[in-house]
């Protein structure tokens, strides 16, 4: 198998953009996806088969979902309907079954292709089913987020889930020299500049030819023959990363920060920060999220980490990007290594479902406030005992809970940190309570 992403295509194509010259149209000219298309592989199969089945792309832009749908058409012979769920509606549906029915009477089959395919509600996907299931079509969408939760579980019963993976770097590299030598032979690039076009295209085929693209038609303007990095630099618009605010690459990495921090590794910590920042994550957002992580996962361990995570938020309130960034990064380094806890979040979350399922107990007399006659008379507060006139400033064997609860012990302290020392007061005090009630 070719390990060419995009091979030599016919020259009648040669004005069209970059990215259609070099679209593969059979498996064996596609680099990458091996984990679906080598031998014996899921997609592979399929093309083998020679019978198409309706299936879902799921995988990062530029990663080939568009062109394998293509292929799937070429290679079983069928018709292709292409849709875009951003641009289509119930109209273009219906047009596209009637076109289907058209072409079913003449004997030919059809491949319905529907392009964010998680950008049409319930209804609207509902919408193929009876089309699928009487197979009228053969029914194939593509999504870069993740199926399980946009895709109606009806609809995703049907259809193969194939995952696409982003290029690497290697794979990245050998379409740059596939372009280089079909389109870009009056053009020299040096490692800088390959580099750093193969960086900012992200793993995103698509997104690296039209980068190329816009280096060419630069360096044709400027009556550059050789391009170097810094060129690249000047000329090519610094295009976010891959992720957008709703996406699941978005959350992945925000995952992966606070994984981080929590498994105490200050550099991983740093890169996913970075990265989400690089990508253009709002900087308020992750000062929100290190904030959280600091009541979650380090906890009264060292509560110095929360109020480092807030005073770095309000610093990036004050100085703004860039340089209320490095505020964030140092917060996250302080975060990863700090002793952890994470007793009191288990604490929290214990007491909140016993609330949630237990009824309203009252509060034990003596616990109770007595501002009026009455309820002194009632007896109040009355032996109610005052802390800070006992020894150690402490009501040994006093209960502080409704009358009939048991002591429930959500709060555990771990030995790491401040709270070994709260753990060692705690158990002082139990001590004392025990000796009390003898």
């Amino acid at each position: 198998m070719s390990q060419d992403l995009f091979s030599h295509v016919a020259d009648h194509n040669r004005h069209a953009p970059l990215a259609e010259q070099l679209r593969p149209r059979t498996p064996d000219e596609v680099i990458g996806q091996q984990h679906l298309l080598g031998p014996g592989k899921p997609l592979r199969l399929a093309f083998e088969s020679g019978q198409p089945h309706s299936m879902i792309f799921w995988g990062p832009p530029g990663v080939g979902k568009t062109t394998l749908a293509r292929m799937m058409a070429t290679e079983f012979n069928c018709e292709f309907i292409a849709l875009s769920a951003v641009f289509s509606g119930i109209k273009e549906v219906r047009e596209a079954v009637a076109q289907a029915e058209m072409w079913r009477d003449q004997g030919r089959r059809t491949i319905l292709f529907v392009d964010e395919i998680h950008r049409f509600n319930k209804a609207q996907q509902d919408g193929f089913l009876p089309f699928v299931e009487s197979g009228l079509l053969t029914f194939i969408g593509a999504t870069t987020e993740n199926p399980s939760f946009e895709v109606n579980s009806a609809l995703l019963s049907r259809a193969s889930v194939y995952v696409l993976k982003p290029l690497d770097e290697a794979e990245m590299g050998t379409l740059f020299d596939r372009a280089g030598e079909r389109a870009l032979a009056d053009l020299s690039f040096d490692a800088a500049a390959r580099e750093r076009l193969v960086g900012l295209a992200d793993g995103d085929a698509r997104r690296l030819l039209n980068l190329l693209e816009q280096v060419r038609t630069a360096a044709h303007t400027a009556g550059v023959a050789a391009v170097d990095g810094q060129f690249v630099e000047e000329t090519v618009a610094q295009s976010l990363r891959r992720f957008d605010k709703g996406g699941d690459a978005f959350y992945d990495q925000i995952s992966a920060l606070h994984k981080s921090v929590r498994g105490s590794h200050p550099d991983a910590a740093l890169y996913w920060l970075t990265r989400m920042l690089d990508g253009g994550a709002d900087p308020r957002y992750l000062a929100r999220r290190i904030i959280r992580m600091a009541w979650e996962d380090i906890g009264l361990a060292d509560p110095r980490a929360m109020q480092i995570a807030n005073d770095a938020a309000a610093t990036y309130e004050r100085l703004g990007s860039p340089e209320g960034e490095l505020a964030l990064g140092q917060a996250v380094i302080y975060m990863a290594v700090a002793a952890k806890s994470n007793a009191g979040y288990n604490a929290w979350n214990a007491a909140r479902a016993f609330v949630k399922q237990d009824g309203s107990r009252p509060v034990p007399v003596h616990l109770r406030n007595a501002p009026t006659k009455l309820m002194k008379e009632l007896g109040y507060g009355k032996e109610y005992r005052y802390a800070h006139d006992e020894p150690e400033a402490y009501a040994a064997g006093e209960t502080y809970l409704p009358d009939d609860m048991a002591e429930p012990g959500w709060y555990r302290p771990t030995p790491r940190g401040l709270e070994g020392k709260i753990g060692e007061k705690l158990a002082h005090l139990r001590d004392l309570d025990r000796q009390a009630k003898k």
